[in-house]
C-alpha cells in the first residue's frame, strides 16, 4: 500500500506541475459533464410539468368544449353549397352529458361546467371570479382535494341550494383574518354559503389549452344553482331566430331587422368525460362525436380533445428529443476524453528519461502503468467534479432567466460522474501501457 501511495504521490506532482495542460485537458471532461448533467435536468423538470398536467386534467378523460362563435361561422360558411340553411344546434348542454353517460358502456363518470365572470363581495371587499356551475364528480375528475370543508351532498345538489367550494386565493383575498366555512360571500346577486376551500394547484398554459382553468380563484357551486339562481343560456328566445325586432328608446319606437343565432347558446362551457380504461379512449371518443352529431343535427359546435393522449405524445417528442441532447452531450465527453488520451501520450513522449531513471532504480511496469493511469484519471475525476457543479448552475440559470423548470437528480449526477471517471480510466490506460512498455536503457539515453 505504501509503495502505491508514493506512486500516486508521484502522479499528483506530475498534474500538478504542468496546471495549465491539466486544467486544458480536463476542459472537455468539465463541459461533457455539465452538459449532459443540465440537459438530463430539462428533461426531467419537462417530465415533472408533464405528470402535473396529467393530475390536472384527470386520467383517462376526454375533455369536450363548445366551438368560438368565431369557428362555428367559419365552419358554416365552408359546408358544400354555403346556400344551404343554417340548422339548428342546441349547443352544448346538460342533456349531451346526461345522454352520454346513459348511452357508452366504457364511461366512467361525467361531469358538466358551467362558468361566468362576476364580481365576488365580502365586507366591502371585491374581487372578480370565475363562478362555476358544476356536478359532484368534477372535484374527483380533477384530483381536486379540499383542504378543509365538506363536498357538495345530494341535497345541495338536486335542489340547487346556495353554497358554494371556494379556491385558496379567494380565501385568502377575502377571509384573510377569519375562518372561510360557514360564512356567505355575495356573487353577483346571489349570497352563498362557503362549504369547503380547496387545496392549491400550480396552473401552466399548456394546462389552460387544454381547457383547465385556473381552479385557485374559482367559485364553485352545484350546476342546478347556477341554472336556477343566475342565468341558462339555453332558454330560447324570440332573438335566436332573428327577424323584427322592436326596440323602445325613450318615447320613441324603432324597428330592426336582426339576425338569428341559428340554435340556442351553450349550456355548458364544458362536458368532461372519464373512460374507464386507457385502451378505450379512442374508440370513446369517435362514439361520443356520432352521438354529439346526432344530437347537434351534424352542426360542428363543438371540439373533443383527449388531454392524456396530447400529452403523452408531448412526452414522447420530448424524450426523443431529450436523448438526442444527451447523446451530443455524451459526445462531448468522449471528445474529451480522447484529449486526455492525446495530452497523456505527448506526456509520455517528453516523460521518457523520467520514465527510464523510475525502471532504474527499482520500479516495474505495473508501476509505470499506475503512475499514468492515476494522472489520466485525476484529471478526469477532477473535470467531472467541476463539471458537476457547472451542470448545477447552468441548470438553476435556465430556470432563472427563462422560466423552465430544471431538475437535478442524483441520477444523472452519478451517471454523469461515472461516465467521466470511466473515460479517464479507458482513455488513459493506452498512453500508461505506452510508457510500460519504453525500454529502460534507450530511455536512460534519450535527451
Amino acid at each position: 500500500m505504501e509503495r502505491y501511495l508514493q506512486i500516486l504521490s508521484v502522479s499528483l506532482e506530475a498534474v500538478f506541475v504542468n496546471k495549465t495542460r491539466s486544467i486544458l485537458t480536463a476542459l472537455g471532461i468539465i463541459f461533457g459533464v455539465g452538459a449532459v448533467i443540465s440537459m438530463m435536468a430539462i428533461g426531467n423538470g419537462a417530465r415533472q410539468e408533464i405528470l402535473e398536467q396529467m393530475k390536472l386534467v384527470g386520467v383517462n378523460n376526454i375533455v369536450i368544449l363548445p366551438k368560438s362563435d368565431a369557428d362555428n361561422k367559419k365552419s358554416a360558411d365552408e359546408e358544400e353549397g354555403k346556400t344551404l340553411k343554417k340548422k339548428f344546434s342546441p349547443g352544448l348542454n346538460l342533456k349531451d352529458a346526461e345522454n352520454l353517460a346513459a348511452s357508452i358502456p366504457t364511461i366512467e363518470k361525467v361531469s358538466s361546467e358551467a362558468t361566468y365572470n362576476i364580481l365576488a363581495i365580502r365586507k366591502g371587499k371585491k374581487l372578480s371570479v370565475e363562478l362555476s356551475g358544476v356536478t359532484p364528480d368534477f372535484f374527483g375528475l380533477f384530483n381536486q382535494t379540499l383542504k378543509k370543508g365538506e363536498f357538495f351532498n345530494s341535497w345541495q345538489v338536486s335542489k340547487g341550494e346556495p353554497v358554494c367550494i371556494i379556491g385558496p386565493e379567494i380565501e385568502a383575498k377575502l377571509f384573510a383574518k377569519e375562518d372561510a366555512l360557514g360564512k356567505y360571500v355575495k356573487c353577483g346577486t346571489v349570497w352563498l354559503r362557503v362549504i369547503g376551500v380547496l387545496e392549491g394547484v400550480r396552473i401552466n398554459e399548456k394546462a389552460e389549452e387544454m381547457g383547465i382553468s385556473n381552479y385557485n380563484l374559482n367559485v364553485f357551486t352545484p350546476i342546478k344553482t347556477l341554472l336556477l339562481r343566475y342565468k341558462d343560456r339555453s332558454v330560447i328566445n324570440k332573438a335566436s331566430f332573428g327577424g323584427t325586432q322592436t326596440f323602445r328608446f325613450g318615447n320613441s319606437v324603432t324597428m330592426m331587422q336582426t339576425e338569428g343565432s341559428g340554435g340556442g347558446a351553450n349550456q355548458l362551457d364544458k362536458i368532461v368525460v372519464q373512460v374507464k380504461e386507457t385502451s378505450q379512449l379512442s374508440a370513446t371518443s369517435k362514439i361520443i362525436k356520432q352521438i354529439l352529431d346526432r344530437r347537434h343535427k351534424g352542426v360542428d359546435d363543438y371540439e373533443i380533445k383527449i388531454p392524456e393522449l396530447l400529452l403523452k405524445q408531448e412526452q414522447k417528442t420530448k424524450d426523443i428529443f431529450n436523448i438526442v441532447l444527451g447523446a451530443i452531450a455524451g459526445i462531448s465527453l468522449v471528445v474529451g476524453g480522447i484529449g486526455i488520451m492525446n495530452i497523456m501520450l505527448a506526456s509520455v513522449m517528453e516523460r521518457i528519461r523520467e520514465i527510464g531513471v523510475r525502471r532504474a532504480t527499482g520500479a516495474t511496469k505495473k508501476d509505470i502503468v499506475f503512475q499514468f493511469l492515476a494522472e489520466a484519471t485525476f484529471i478526469s475525476v477532477s473535470g467531472g467534479l467541476l463539471g458537476i457543479l457547472l451542470g448545477v448552475i447552468i441548470a438553476k440559470v435556465i430556470t432563472v432567466t427563462t422560466g423552465i423548470l430544471t431538475i437535478v437528480s442524483f441520477i444523472s449526477i452519478a451517471i454523469s460522474f461515472g461516465v467521466a471517471a470511466s473515460v479517464g480510466i479507458v482513455f488513459g490506460w493506452l498512453p500508461a501501457r505506452k510508457a510500460s512498455e519504453q525500454d529502460p536503457v534507450e530511455s536512460l539515453r534519450h535527451d
